[in-house]
């Protein structure tokens, strides 16, 4: 039976693709277009600095959980700009949150509940913010604005011949975003693979060289732009800040660009591809493929038993099986969700049909599955970011946890297993009681570390805040396997679901072999009720995730971050709460 039969059964009208884009708000509604309204601002915002783009704004975070109308935004023109404004802000007492493209789901930037005209000064880096250039080709550095898409700079380094290892899947992302959380793909080094100059395994922030930053000057009295080195301890905190900062400029060091082959199969069952270590079923194991590739990545949607899996492998030249690809995002059926899956969702959402959960994973996969073979997307080949590069705005909007679980490249697949067969089981129990938490699925990433050594820069600190730092007590960490748990917003029983994942997750790897650290973008610090909202995970697991009693770590970067910002001018409720 067809799925859309399956409703029909039932009395029920499906829901058109356009109805369900349309009317699901959470999911899908678009920012008003901002138009200046000096007058208004003339009055509201006195002494604001002239020749400064003013406006009105709505704030809408990626799933449209996180949403405010009514704020004053503005778009500097270049970075002195930028510092004007923020010490305008400082002097009236309000604080300033930068925004690039908003695709996020934790509110670093804003919290929920901020009401219209709260004394929050959005700065829009995404309209001129966004210039690029190659500083130098021997060493290849590259500088660019905050407000650069990484599509943008992706591109720009391609015409160069240089690239990334790894980026992640939304080009739509800005890189002082996407740095700010230390965003990453997913690459470790293959058997018999060796990094390449310029080239990193881990987060966008471990190949900063040096940053422009807005910082306060206790000279001045007023807040200044400086630049910050990669070996200078006060950037160590700013190459991850949370949003606890505002980056206006970076020099990054990258190197030349790889062609990559990107193939994506759906006939591996779940119950091989994360089989234990030492299961005569895990014949082809994720951590196998990591193994000849490098670079994988799983899809497993929920109540299915074959993930969608992505491995990309280095190809100077296109295998004969391979369709060459001239730009990225090339999953038309994932970015333009199907009519089914649309209709499912909509469903879902607008009459509370959460038991459908297990339909939508089926077509979710089989979409997948067809639409793989349908548009020749199955076996991909071309310059590094026409597939690393495949998440347009219009996909599936859903809420997300996420974490990042260090470890030693020897027990990825133990940690992939363990945390697989627990989801499974605790999907299995709930569904048992009538109760359907998650329909979106699961995502499974792995990466290497932070190494300060692969920014091929002398003196070169770790980044304080990321994920990925090394853990000076674990040197035999050496990789990240990332897990993400992707559901509709507002889907019942979700929260308590994210909480017992966490909880395994915190007391499972809790620095014996593996140690939990928490992804800033997404989900976590959970209570039954609501994310960020755990006061012993923000208070207690998350600090001590970065303490490793070597070298500096939560306690320096928080002091940092605050001699820098001592008036809070970047703070936010949650970041106030982290770094109280």
């Amino acid at each position: 039976m067809r799925v859309t039969d399956h409703l029909e059964s039932e009395g029920h009208t499906p829901w058109s693709r356009r109805g369900f884009l349309l009317s699901a708000a959470s999911l899908t509604a678009l920012l008003p277009l901002a138009l200046p309204d000096r007058a208004a601002a003339a009055q509201e915002l006195p002494g604001f600095p002239e020749g400064v783009d003013v406006y009105r704004s709505a704030y809408r975070n990626w799933v449209g959980e996180i949403t405010a109308t009514g704020l004053w935004a503005c778009a500097p023109a270049d970075q002195g700009q930028v510092v004007a404004v923020v010490n305008w802000a400082w002097r009236q007492g309000w604080s300033v949150r930068a925004r690039g493209s908003s695709h996020g789901w934790s509110p670093l930037t804003i919290p929920t509940g901020t009401e219209a005209g709260a004394p929050v000064l959005l700065v829009d880096t995404a309209r001129h913010l966004t210039g690029v250039s190659l500083e130098s080709t021997d060493p290849a550095v590259v500088r660019a604005g905050a407000g650069v898409t990484l599509e943008a700079l992706l591109g720009h380094l391609e015409d160069h011949g240089l690239g990334l290892t790894a980026a992640p899947a939304p080009g739509d992302l800005t890189l002082g975003g996407a740095l700010a959380i230390d965003a990453h793909g997913t690459a470790v080094p293959a058997h018999g693979e060796s990094r390449l100059p310029g080239h990193t395994y881990g987060s966008l922030s471990n190949l900063v060289l040096s940053l422009t930053a807005v910082v306060w000057d206790a000279d001045s009295d007023a807040y200044v732009l400086r630049t910050y080195a990669r070996d200078d301890p006060d950037g160590a905190a700013l190459l991850t800040h949370l949003g606890r900062a505002l980056v206006t400029e970076v020099s990054l060091r990258v190197g030349a660009n790889t062609h990559l082959r990107c193939v994506s199969r759906t006939d591996i069952p779940a119950a091989e591809l994360f089989a234990a270590p030492g299961d005569p079923e895990g014949r082809r194991t994720f951590a196998s493929f990591l193994d000849e590739s490098g670079r994988a990545e799983a899809i497993w949607f929920a109540f299915t038993e074959h993930p969608w899996l992505k491995v990309w492998s280095v190809a100077p030249t296109r295998p004969p099986a391979s369709r060459r690809v001239g730009s990225p995002y090339n999953y038309p059926f994932s970015d333009n969700i199907p009519a089914v899956v649309a209709d499912l969702a909509g469903r879902m959402v607008a009459d509370a049909a959460w038991y459908l959960a297990p339909l939508l994973g089926a077509a979710q996969l089989t979409a997948a599955a067809v639409g793989l073979t349908a548009t020749l997307s199955a076996d991909l080949w071309g310059p590094s970011k026409n597939t690393l590069l495949y998440i347009r705005p219009t996909t599936l909007r859903v809420t997300a946890n996420g974490y990042a679980v260090l470890t030693s490249r020897a027990e990825v697949q133990r940690v992939i297993a363990e945390f697989t067969a627990f989801f499974r089981e605790r999907l299995t129990a709930y569904a048992a009681q009538g109760r359907h938490p998650v329909n979106g699925q699961v995502e499974i990433r792995v990466t290497g570390l932070d190494h300060p050594s692969e920014a091929d820069s002398a003196g070169a600190r770790a980044p304080l805040l990321s994920a990925l730092r090394p853990r000076a007590d674990h040197p035999e960490w050496d990789t990240a396997v990332w897990l993400d748990v992707l559901t509709l917003p507002g889907t019942p029983d979700a929260e308590a679901f994210y909480r017992e994942l966490e909880r395994f997750l915190l007391t499972t790897y809790d620095g014996g072999y593996a140690l939990t650290r928490v992804e800033w973008s997404k989900g976590w610090g959970y209570t039954d009720e609501a994310a960020w909202d755990d006061e012993e995970v923000l208070g207690t697991a998350v600090p001590a995730s970065f303490r490793d009693g070597v070298g500096p770590g939560w306690d320096e970067a928080a002091a940092v971050l605050d001699r820098l910002d001592p008036h809070r001018v970047f703070g936010t409720a949650l970041l106030n709460r982290l770094f109280p």
